[in-house]
């Protein structure tokens, strides 16, 4: 196959890129699901243990981006697969979204994630109008909810108690940002 010119590609930045998923990255998926606080904090519960065949399944099902949910998975420049992330509960009508993201535990901290939801942040409001970014983190997820902050979200309030994990009741803190607050955001950073 030619070598791929990515220097004018949308859905990269300097130091990740977001690509399909592709069948051979159930094993990124499986390995993953035996991170059982990062599965906690995502999910919100324990999942039950992890598959091969489920594993496979999961990959092989968002290979081409016919779903609702656009699954994309992160890799960094030099092509490592770092994580996951996806667009979801889209309402065209409404113009409202969510994104889902988890990173490896062996490259977390190094600003991935951030970027990646920025990344899906312009093509939401850019490229498909979408206009609100709603989502949710759960009570004492401090690192999403940091990262939410980072990219313009404002925290908008708090279910109280409607998860059950770990023997305790936990609130979820919803996290919003509009179009037009991104807009802002976005030609603040590009003027620096």
């Amino acid at each position: 196959m030619r070598q791929i010119d990515y220097s004018n590609y949308f859905w990269q930045d300097e130091v990740i890129r977001l690509r399909a998923i592709q069948p051979e990255d159930w094993e990124g998926h499986y390995i993953n699901r035996f991170d059982t606080p990062a599965r906690r904090l995502l999910e919100c519960a324990v999942e039950l243990p992890p598959t091969i065949t489920e594993a496979k399944a999961f990959a092989e099902s968002f290979t081409d981006f016919s779903s609702n949910r656009l699954m994309f998975t992160i890799e960094n420049i030099n092509g490592e697969n770092v994580g996951g992330i996806n667009l979801n509960s889209i309402d065209e009508r409404n113009g409202t979204f969510s994104i889902g993201i988890q990173i490896d535990r062996d490259h977390r901290g190094k600003g991935y994630g951030t970027r990646a939801v920025h990344i899906l942040l312009k093509y939401a409001f850019f490229e498909r109008r979408l206009n609100k970014f709603n989502d949710y983190v759960l009570e004492g997820n401090e690192a999403s909810a940091a990262m939410l902050r980072k990219v313009g979200c404002i925290q908008e309030g708090v279910r109280r108690q409607v998860f059950y994990t770990n023997g305790q009741y936990l609130n979820s803190i919803l996290f919003g940002l509009t179009k037009d607050e991104y807009v802002q955001l976005f030609n603040a950073n590009s003027k620096k």
